[in-house]
């Protein structure tokens, strides 16, 4: 490596950092719509088809984005939310997005806050393919209410197994020379869990913890 080289590196350096081989990912985008009623803003939940993935879950509406369609992540969440939930674009008034959030299972999800301008949310036309339901929660809910808080531990296994059932080594760590402890199963970090009990539902997981985001925005 010579100045020149040094010279290539520099210019070939982002401007803006980003995420680190975020092409591996499973890389998403939501939006986090807000419907004024009453005179107060609500979050607008959707739960998913029971035989769609994470099926009978509570989520925003949103998706994986898709290359071949999205020019960017924005262009993912409105585009899935005109889907799932039956809305016209011009209704959809972005505020603005929050940082990318990663999630421990190799997930990415781009946030987008949103003001949805219908007047009835109860009179959308929702795919029923996808989702079984929408309703709607008062921000304020969330400002005066905790969520429960749990933990899961991620752990990294050696070892895995084939299509034929059969263990085999994936990650020959002592035959590399890596020191032995990584031959075994090894845990990783306490992943913490956030869950909220309101309108018979269970919100929990990346929504959850992309609720606690917006409030805390709020707070600051």
């Amino acid at each position: 490596m010579n100045d020149k080289d040094l010279v290539r590196l520099k210019s070939n350096l982002p401007k803006v950092p980003g995420i680190l081989d975020k092409n591996k990912y499973f890389n998403s985008a939501v939006l986090i719509p807000l419907i004024l009623l009453n005179k107060e803003y609500h979050f607008l939940f959707e739960k998913r088809s029971a035989h769609i993935r994470q099926g009978s879950e509570i989520s925003f509406p949103g998706g994986e984005f898709d290359e071949s369609i999205d020019s960017n992540y924005l262009d993912t969440a409105v585009r899935e939310t005109i889907e799932e939930i039956r809305v016209e674009k011009s209704d959809i008034e972005i505020v603005g997005q929050l940082d990318t959030f990663i999630g421990p299972m190799g997930v990415t999800v781009d946030p987008f806050i949103a003001v949805l301008n219908v007047d009835d949310p109860g009179k959308l036309n929702y795919d029923k393919n996808e989702v079984e339901k929408i309703f709607t929660v008062p921000v304020s809910y969330f400002i005066n209410n905790q969520p429960e808080q749990y933990y899961v531990r991620m752990q990294f296994n050696p070892e895995d197994i084939d299509e034929n059932g059969k263990t085999f080594i994936s990650f020959p760590a002592e035959k590399l020379g890596i020191p032995s402890r990584y031959s075994k199963i090894w845990r990783g970090r306490k992943h913490e869990l956030f869950v909220y009990k309101v309108s018979g539902e269970i919100i929990w997981g990346i929504t959850s913890q992309i609720i606690r985001e917006v409030i805390r925005k709020l707070s600051d």
